[in-house]
């Protein structure tokens, strides 16, 4: 027993100290100038194998994410990556799912601790909206802020946040890395909501966020390294039984859709995150071999389904896939 015992907690140990110095697939390659993590491919529902949109672009020296939903954070933490390092946080759109963890990555950043330790602002860029969501979630939390500031010392640089409002083009352009804003379409009343292109050493990667069937984001991604597109699908007997699921997916792109979309833009790397799966708790959701059979009608070229923390290293000639371990 002692044996056993003894075995185990060298285990755990291991374990601890892997994710501490860096957590899961963050040495598999030595061509990590230029790497993309999906934190999470989930929507609203409270899964635990997929927590909320969240994407982690690590181009040089500059660790920028783009949306913040449920358990980001413990996503960034698990691969090693405090919180407060973080240099620019990118909101595709105002919905729930993509915006809930930004009071967490903001408050918890900002901790001088090995998981916050944020110096500076916390930057922030995002449609029309972003400017009082980020105001209103800093004024929710003052009685925190101000214990904080009193009780341990901090300074409100670190809490506070630098928010821009975004029109489509380039928004960012710092030590090599641009990152470009792109319109989408989520629906006419989901005005405006934006893809992201970022652009670094002659690589690139396009994230699409939520959208319906769109041909101009295929020629804003056109010949891209690695596109990442979210998907939405529903059974046939889900949609004939009520008509607001309907109403659900047409703010999104289904598989034969984000197919076509693949096939105009010709990218290196295909993927698929933000799995928009809809069910009633009776009719099951589309499994992810259901989504992958569809799309496969329509595009012929490689695909990766994406998974929390799937991990793609953007290379020179090529993109490295590396599934989640």
């Amino acid at each position: 027993m002692l044996i056993k015992t003894t075995k185990r907690l060298a285990i755990s140990a291991t374990l601890l100290a892997s994710l501490l110095l860096g957590g899961p697939n963050t040495h598999a390659s030595e061509d990590t100038d230029f790497e993309v993590i999906m934190l999470g491919v989930g929507s609203p529902p409270p899964l635990m194998h997929r927590f909320g949109a969240g994407t982690l672009i690590k181009a040089g020296d500059k660790y920028l994410l783009v949306d913040c939903g449920r358990g980001v954070t413990q996503r960034l933490w698990q691969l090693g990556v405090p919180l407060g390092r973080v240099d620019g946080l990118f909101v595709t759109h105002l919905h729930s799912d993509h915006v809930i963890g930004i009071p967490d990555l903001l408050l918890t950043g900002w901790l001088s601790s090995p998981f916050g330790g944020r110096k500076g602002n916390f930057n922030v860029w995002g449609p029309e909206g972003t400017q009082s969501m980020m105001d209103h979630i800093r004024l929710a939390y003052q009685g925190d802020v101000d214990i904080r500031v009193k009780d341990q010392g901090f300074t409100l640089e670190g809490v506070t946040p630098n928010t821009v409002e975004i029109e489509p083009g380039l928004i960012y352009d710092q030590d090599g890395v641009k990152v470009t804003a792109i319109v989408v379409n989520h629906g006419e009343l989901i005005k405006p909501a934006f893809g992201y292109r970022v652009d670094y050493d002659g690589r690139s990667v396009v994230i699409s966020g939520d959208t319906k069937y769109y041909p101009p984001l295929a020629e804003a991604a056109k010949g891209t390294d690695l596109f990442i597109h979210a998907v939405g699908a529903a059974k046939p007997e889900l949609l004939a039984s009520k008509e607001s699921w309907r109403v659900i997916l047409d703010h999104h792109t289904e598989p034969e859709d984000v197919g076509r979309i693949f096939d105009q833009a010709q990218p290196k790397m295909a993927a698929l995150y933000h799995y928009v799966t809809l069910t009633n708790g009776k009719i099951k959701p589309p499994s992810l071999d259901d989504i992958s059979a569809r799309l496969k009608t329509t595009y012929s070229g490689p695909v990766t389904m994406g998974a929390d923390l799937t991990r793609f290293v953007i290379g020179k000639d090529k993109v490295t896939v590396i599934p989640p371990q």
